[in-house]
């Protein structure tokens, strides 16, 4: 396979020429597990680890290769090469790290569009697609919305039920779709176009690598057997991978996300919820928090009905979580700057021989 076939474009070989990269070869992130990375270039696939250059040089976990990346690399050994450098990245969708306060986690790099999968059961939950539009409207990367297991509920429910995402969710196409009749499939390869990335976003057992079997028509993922308990197939995808199909596009599989946390989400918010942005230009007050303060555009259209109440109150959980994480991220940076103080100080120190 050439680099074209995952990817490459002439926007990544401009980019190779100005950063004086071409005496390196070039190949993709296809896959990371704790650091350690399998690289596809156009000789095969390689295992790959970082540089010492590049973990020192690091200074969060951003810093690191992940899955979508174009990287520089060089062989060192049969099917093992080192990754010197990272492309710059077009796209990055991210989360909060997860017990890591003020960190981000990246999902995926360099992706065009992204499949936020939602399974039609008993844990369906609109709150929790608008966070995944939300993070997919941070990086410019065009959501589609996927309902899947539609074979659980009869059409009455299903058509209520896409009713009810479409008037909370604008502008954002929506297939609904079965794994196990294929009903749909057509529609959803429908938008996948040839050399472009897609990622799929969902929480575990929604049928993410079912939809990649149906996708690529080979059982590319292994997925567990449908629980009669729960109507759930917990699939067991523990790290990120990216395919290839037949038809030019590239899916990046990812394991099923718990926690969608949202980060300092600049305009993503904004875009998710662009209702009550656009109503709150008619607030009293320039910084209506639209909670308590008189004349606010936003709760009067809650307490009239034409703002969904749960959509009101996802978006103030959401902007409070947002503000959270923004604080978060400058205490930390005022703790590394304090800290990077105390090192200098002890250096000079050391120097006049005054310690």
């Amino acid at each position: 396979m050439k680099l074209e076939h995952f990817g490459y474009n002439n926007k990544i070989e401009k980019l190779r020429i100005q950063h004086n990269l071409v005496d390196f070869e070039i190949g993709r992130i296809i896959s990371e597990h704790k650091e350690r990375y399998i690289v596809k270039t156009e000789k095969g696939e390689f295992d790959a680890e970082i540089t010492g250059n590049l973990r020192y040089t690091a200074n969060t976990r951003e810093d690191f290769p992940a899955v979508g990346d174009w990287v520089t690399i060089s062989e060192y050994d049969d099917n093992k090469v080192l990754i010197h450098s990272i492309f710059p990245r077009k796209t990055i969708i991210e989360r909060q790290a997860i017990g890591k306060q003020g960190e981000k986690q990246i999902i995926a790099t360099n992706i065009d569009f992204a499949f936020v999968i939602q399974a039609v059961d008993n844990d369906f939950n609109i709150n929790r697609v608008e966070r995944y539009l939300t993070i997919c409207n941070v990086s410019n990367v065009k959501p589609i919305i996927i309902l899947n297991k539609i074979d659980l509920i009869n059409d009455t429910a299903l058509t209520d039920l896409m009713f009810r995402v479409q008037e909370r969710v604008k502008h954002v196409p929506i297939i609904a779709i079965s794994n196990k009749s294929q009903k749909g499939i057509e529609k959803v390869k429908a938008y996948i176009v040839k050399g472009k990335t897609y990622c799929l976003l969902g929480s575990s057992g929604v049928g993410k690598s079912s939809l990649l079997n149906n996708l690529s028509g080979k059982q590319l993922m292994k997925t567990n057997t449908i629980s009669t308990s729960t109507n759930k197939g917990r699939h067991v995808t523990s790290h990120r991978e990216l395919i290839v199909l037949e038809n030019g596009g590239i899916i990046i599989d990812n394991p099923g996300i718990r926690e969608v946390g949202i980060t300092d989400s600049v305009g993503g918010l904004e875009k998710t919820f662009e209702k009550i942005v656009e109503l709150s230009k008619n607030c009293k007050f320039k910084d209506c928090t639209h909670t308590i303060e008189i004349d606010c555009a936003v709760m009067a259209a809650v307490e009239s009905e034409k703002v969904d109440k749960l959509f009101y109150e996802n978006y103030l959980k959401m902007k409070r979580e947002k503000e959270h994480f923004e604080s978060t991220v400058a205490e930390k940076r005022k703790k590394d700057k304090n800290f990077g103080k105390m090192v200098k100080q002890f250096k000079n120190l050391k120097k006049s021989n005054k310690y």
